[in-house]
């Protein structure tokens, strides 16, 4: 049994993708950045200011770091305007449900502090994490395992007694720096081919695989390695 569960939001927990996209979207063509709606999900998980980097390189528009602060915090006014749009996916609920005072939870996101905080406010999913780290608390993104190892400390945990639910590359990336297990699920941009290839320890094709997610998460073998749903 491992001691803490640590979630990714955008992608894992909640239907974001649209939500994000289009937050980005707007700000980028303000100053004629043009990117297709897949390159932007595709960068889901390394956080809104690398996103902006990488969006502004691939248009080779020159930009400094005051410029990306103004484009982030404009995007957040877009954000806070969009909440209403976000729903946690199907059997996200009756996961956390399952998991609740049975094992430690925390949330591990690139989304800002104010956007996820009003989002857990509105859902009434905020009730589930003892701890909840944002972008705003670290100062690498993912890949970096900065932020999962940030909450291992505040859950008072070693990282080894820790596991991982991601759908990213960059979030299973992380995790492995991290020296946790990952479960990983293809329900944002990411593909189970392509999350295979970062050989998370579970992938399962949904959150309503519940029997499989919690018995990886409270069973007693931690040791089943690459073990893939459907492979």
């Amino acid at each position: 049994m491992f001691d803490a569960v640590i979630f990714d939001w955008d992608g894992t927990l909640a239907d974001t993708k649209h939500f994000v996209v289009c937050s980005f979207q707007k700000v980028l063509r303000e100053i004629k950045c043009e990117v297709s709606d897949e390159f932007i999900g595709r960068l889901m998980g390394i956080g809104p200011r690398n996103t902006l980097r990488e969006a502004l390189r691939a248009a080779n528009i020159p930009f400094d770091e005051k410029m990306i602060e103004k484009l982030e915090k404009k995007k957040i006014k877009i954000q806070m305007k969009m909440i209403e749009n976000v729903n946690l996916f199907d059997g996200a609920i009756d996961l956390l449900d399952s998991l609740q005072s049975r094992v430690k939870m925390a949330l591990a996101t690139m989304s800002n502090r104010r956007v996820i905080d009003r989002i857990l406010s509105e859902k009434g999913a905020g009730k589930y994490f003892y701890v909840i780290i944002t972008f705003d608390e670290v100062q690498k993104p993912k890949p970096d395992p900065e932020v999962f190892l940030k909450c291992a400390v505040k859950l008072k945990c070693q990282p080894e007694e820790c596991v991982v639910v991601e759908d990213s590359i960059f979030g299973v990336r992380a995790a492995k720096k991290a020296n946790m297990k990952c479960i990983a699920i293809p329900s944002g941009a990411y593909s189970i081919e392509d999350l295979k290839k970062e050989e998370p320890d579970l992938i399962v094709n949904s959150l309503n695989e519940k029997e499989e997610i919690v018995n990886f998460i409270l069973g007693e073998n931690k040791a089943n390695s690459h073990l893939c749903v459907d492979d």
